[in-house]
């Protein structure tokens, strides 16, 4: 056989012994000589299938190739990349270790950031805030999203001016690549910036026949930290070494590891957290390493220091590619020039918030007969609601939402020009044709909040983690208008018709079709006009004079929580009448009573002792929003961190409550 077997895949290898069977049975006409070339067939297929196996039983370790960020894979897949997509299911569950580090590092952080499930983050480690260092179990769905690598999707948006090299190897601590985030996303090194949204690929494995069949049932993707040795995390995680040299395709168990890379970990069942402990990410110094005069030593401190020298290197000119890029987009803007124009002064927060906000995103120009295709010459069938319809763009590849709007809608084309984060709904494109204005946005599968709350109960209804995300979800997108616009932005129309939920039921904010600068004073005919649209989350001082503030959003806020927590609409009957609901509720607050006053009105939907618990918390947040005076209202910064509270408070009670039935049970 001119073909080498190494390079043979299970179909190859069972396809080429067929051919040369029917070959064989055609020449011998010997029925002896054909049942001896028969079980030499048997034997050599088992044999070479075993080989083929063991080939592809491994991945090969990167190594420190991934702190380049200048790799390819032209001559086939890379470790640089991802791992290869050789395993016998082409998707499955699998774990990440994540080291927690502030601002990730509580469960909803670490959930949002590798779009993993809280719960199952709460389950295996048990805990719901960490401190610094401490290496938290994260559960994923890995599949092969193209032929050649595994991966588990997440999204990340940027919160600073980065590299690609620094979100890789500083906030998903080597769990992502350099060369992968390139090519995830279609933005050049200096183009990143604050508010942008980031697709993010994360290493991840499935286990081969091979594995499988010598009882792995699990690939740890671990991070590695100084000073680890495949022996020594052998030994933590109570694992054979020879299955860890074997699943990342090392030499021998003495192999040099490279701290922001990755092994993989083989597992016969799912890690526990007393295998976790708290790392120490702090290089070795020059008087730690060891002390001697051997050769042996010797070349180990010189390895030691030149991954050291090596990483610090990578760090400054990431730092240096910073400062390029920062006076590249307009350093005039950073200084100014004193009274006699000789000095030059730092400027204010506020000005580098207002640096940060000017910066423009491209959207698409769509031709007319393109919008026309796309929703099927707007078709009743591809009708949203409203004006808003569906739109199958690219052959159907591309999903989008087509708004056409009523009226002048450059003001707000120009403002979503300039926001970018995730829980704003995107402008992907607009169009122009004969004075009338279409645009384009991501679609979301959910449709709005009023809508999913008002659907048949399913189990994503009864989840109270869903509720107090989706209620988080709003308020990091408040609190990104109010403070990282500039101008300041108001929307001015929060409510839950205008709260739109993707397939995952992450929320994002929409509409901004009357969005306006904060402290603006507006004319009573138009603030008439939004009352009568908007009714219920109006709050009372633009009711009374019109004044445009963030703290109007921060009451629309609390009456939009107040639906999410009771499943009802913001204004409801009593006795024959209707009354706010709010109104009602904060009657009930300050009784002797009130948790169970309370548990009576949240949705009947909602299921579990532990939602009950943080019920009362919800409850009085969304009425400290509702405060008549503004100034006695949480700001969006606040209403976040309350929120992250809450829910930590929430997995807290989860825990407790499954390990109480767990010690039942015994």
């Amino acid at each position: 056989m001119s073909q080498n077997i190494n390079d043979l895949t299970h179909s190859n290898v069972l396809t080429l012994f067929i051919k040369h069977s029917l070959v064989l049975f055609h020449q011998e006409k010997n029925l002896t000589t054909m049942n001896n070339h028969l079980v030499f067939l048997h034997i050599f297929f088992t044999l070479t299938f075993q080989i083929s196996s063991i080939v592809k039983a491994q991945q090969n370790y990167s190594g420190n190739s991934i702190l380049s960020c200048k790799n390819d894979d032209k001559m086939g897949p890379s470790p640089s990349f991802l791992y290869t997509c050789n395993g016998l299911k082409k998707s499955c569950k699998t774990f990440l270790i994540f080291k927690s580090q502030p601002p990730y590092n509580s469960i909803p952080t670490i959930s949002n950031l590798t779009s993993s499930n809280a719960e199952e983050i709460a389950r295996i480690n048990g805990a719901t805030v960490f401190q610094t260092g401490k290496e938290v179990i994260v559960p994923v769905n890995c599949s092969c999203l193209t032929r050649e690598y595994y991966q588990a999707e997440t999204k990340y948006v940027l919160d600073q001016y980065p590299t690609y090299f620094t979100v890789a190897n500083d906030t998903f601590q080597g769990l992502a690549t350099c060369d992968s985030l390139m090519r995830a996303n279609p933005y050049g090194e200096l183009d990143l910036h604050p508010g942008m949204e980031l697709h993010v690929p994360l290493r991840c494995a499935c286990p081969t026949w091979h594995q499988t069949t010598r009882g792995i049932k699990y690939l740890l993707t671990y991070s590695v930290n100084w000073g680890d040795t495949i022996l020594n995390i052998a030994a933590r995680f109570n694992v054979s070494a020879y299955n860890i040299v074997d699943a990342n395709g090392f030499s021998t168990e003495t192999q040099t590891l490279y701290p922001f890379t990755t092994v993989l970990i083989p597992l016969p069942s799912e890690p526990v957290s007393s295998t976790t402990r708290v790392a120490n990410n702090d290089p070795p110094t020059t008087s730690s390493l060891p002390v001697c005069s051997s050769k042996k030593c010797k070349s180990k401190r010189k390895l030691h220091i030149a991954i050291a020298t090596t990483v610090g290197s990578m760090l400054v000119l990431c730092v240096i590619l910073s400062m390029v890029f920062l006076f590249r987009k307009g350093s005039a803007r950073f200084f100014k020039r004193g009274k006699g124009g000789e000095k030059a002064k730092r400027v204010s927060s506020e000005d580098i918030r207002g640096e940060i906000a000017i910066i423009e995103h491209h959207s698409k120009v769509y031709r007319f007969e393109e919008i026309k295709e796309a929703t099927k010459n707007f078709s009743s069938k591809n009708r949203i609601e409203g004006c808003v319809f569906r739109g199958e763009f690219g052959n159907g590849k591309d999903i989008l939402a087509v708004k056409k709007m009523r009226g002048d809608g450059s003001k707000e084309v120009n403002l979503l020009k300039r926001i970018n984060h995730f829980n704003l709904i995107k402008l992907q494109g607009y169009c122009e044709n004969y004075g009338s204005l279409y645009l384009v946005y991501e679609y979301m599968e959910n449709g709005s909040l009023r809508e999913w709350l008002s659907k048949i109960r399913s189990m994503e209804h009864q989840s109270w983690a869903k509720r107090i995300q989706i209620a988080l979800d709003i308020a990091n997108g408040l609190q990104y208008l109010h403070n990282f616009t500039e101008p300041c932005y108001v929307h001015r129309d929060i409510n839950s018709g205008n709260i739109l939920l993707n397939k995952d039921l992450r929320a994002k904010i929409a509409n901004f079709a009357l969005a306006e600068e904060s402290e603006r004073k507006i004319s009573s005919g138009c603030a008439a006009l939004h009352v009568a649209r908007s009714g219920s989350s109006m709050a009372p001082e633009y009711l009374e004079a019109g004044i445009v503030t963030t703290e109007m959003d921060v009451y629309a806020f609390g009456v939009v929580l107040l639906e999410l927590i009771t499943g009802r609409d913001s204004i409801t009957q009593q006795d024959g009448r209707e009354v706010m609901l709010h109104a009602i509720i904060a009657n009930l607050i300050g009784k002797e009573n009130e948790e169970e006053e309370v548990s009576l009105i949240i949705d009947s939907s909602l299921t579990g002792n532990s939602g009950k618990v943080c019920a009362l918390q919800l409850v009085k947040l969304s009425l400290t929003c509702l405060i008549k005076e503004p100034a006695e209202r949480p700001s969006m910064v606040e209403v976040v961190s309350s929120l992250l509270k809450i829910y930590a408070r929430y997995m807290d009670q989860r825990i407790q409550n499954i390990n109480s039935s767990l010690s039942l049970e015994r």
